[in-house]
């Protein structure tokens, strides 16, 4: 089973990922991983540690001479900033604890809540490991999940659909937004948004105030049957929601028309299916966005996320000490005034996982030889009963 862990707190020394599962021989392409760590630090309206930070992946083990072992994968991204922060972060050595303390709590982060949970009087013990640094692990992790599935002409894409209140209502095909969001600050493949969204986060800036938004995710050239309907935890789109919401910021995911479905019809809402000699089995839409029963039909899959605007703002809200429960306005750390696009990045290489996690639970095989060779078996027995890829 393909799993994973994170560790490493946001001004700490390191963020460090174990990634188990992974079949041997896969080849790493160690830039490819590197870029999209450096996508996720672009677009428009992030901060100043992103001009600190330049992540890169080091792995540790689990990987010889750019190919996987088969054994877990150790991963690091060294934090630059922790030299700024050693005598406040210093795991094994007598730090300074008052000077970065955070007792005035920030709403809408774990703040309040962890130090309750955890019975701590200093909300940077809270902050440090909640923070959306950690996204970089997850990053990290994805982007190799990626190199795993290329190898069976699996893509991924994500773009920015809508940030405040400019959202786009065209629609595109997959291959468009590959060939464009690359070329936009924001990630908005509609170029005559793309100013206008840079405007409103200008403007938004100078209040003092932040600007969530709406990523779609898109996965090109799935199979069908990843994922079961023969149990709740098994249905490939309850995981996609569970690791997708688990993601710093993200309130809501729909699959396909997500909620749209609650507003029509069954007959426009279904997808309706068709057999011809030349395509195969083929759906006329994709309204539900790829899957069916908690499996992949073999359609494209399409996601949407939303985020909510980061809470850390420079007009702070007002709150209490953690401490002495005195009304006071929340902390102020250093944050993004926007951080859609680079949510785009992250919630893309969090889809990657799961699709993989499924993917290597259906197919099976150590190595990459075994596992092309059951792909190979399946994808034949699939065109017996009528599917082509």
């Amino acid at each position: 089973m393909l799993r994973y862990l994170t560790s490493g707190e946001s001004h700490g020394q390191s963020l460090i990922s174990i990634l188990d599962g992974v079949p041997a021989n896969i080849e790493l392409d160690i830039d490819e991983i590197n870029n999209e760590l450096k996508k996720r630090q672009g677009g428009y309206g992030r901060g100043a540690r992103m001009k600190i930070e330049q992540d890169k992946i080091n792995i540790l083990g689990g990987v010889r001479g750019k190919k996987t072992l088969g054994g877990p994968i150790s991963i690091e991204v060294k934090n630059k900033d922790y030299e700024n922060w050693s005598k406040y972060m210093n795991p094994m050595e007598d730090i300074d604890l008052e000077s970065k303390k955070v007792s005035n709590v920030r709403p809408g982060h774990a703040d309040l809540v962890g130090c309750l949970k955890y019975d701590f009087e200093d909300a940077r013990n809270v902050l440090e490991r909640s923070s959306a640094r950690e996204t970089a692990s997850r990053v990290a992790v994805g982007a190799i999940c990626k190199q795993v599935l290329k190898n069976f002409d699996i893509e991924f894409i994500s773009h920015v659909v809508q940030i405040g209140s400019i959202s786009d209502k065209n629609t595109y095909d997959f291959d468009y937004i590959k060939d464009h969001v690359d070329n936009s600050e924001v990630r908005c493949v509609n170029k005559s948004l793309e100013e206008k969204i840079i405007k409103e986060i200008d403007n938004v800036k100078k209040d003092g105030d932040t600007l969530g938004g709406v990523i779609e995710i898109r996965v090109k050239n799935v199979i069908p049957g990843l994922g079961s309907y023969t149990q709740f935890d098994k249905k490939i789109d309850g995981e996609l929601a569970m690791h997708l919401m688990g993601t710093q910021a993200i309130k809501g995911v729909e699959i396909g028309i997500g909620f749209d479905v609650s507003k029509s019809v069954g007959s426009k809402v279904m997808d309706e299916i068709y057999y011809n000699e030349n395509t195969g089995i083929k759906r006329a839409t994709n309204r539900l966005g790829g899957i069916e029963g908690g499996m992949t039909t073999g359609d494209e899959i399409i996601i949407r996320c939303a985020m909510k605007p980061i809470p850390t703002l420079y007009k702070p809200l007002n709150s209490i000490s953690i401490n002495t429960l005195k009304s006071y306005t929340a902390s102020i750390e250093r944050s993004d005034n926007c951080a859609v696009p680079a949510c785009s990045i992250v919630c893309e290489n969090v889809v990657a996982f799961v699709i993989c996690k499924y993917f290597l639970d259906k197919i099976g095989g150590d190595n990459l030889a075994d596992l092309k060779a059951n792909y190979n078996s399946y994808v034949k027995r699939l065109g017996e009963r009528g599917w082509k890829k």
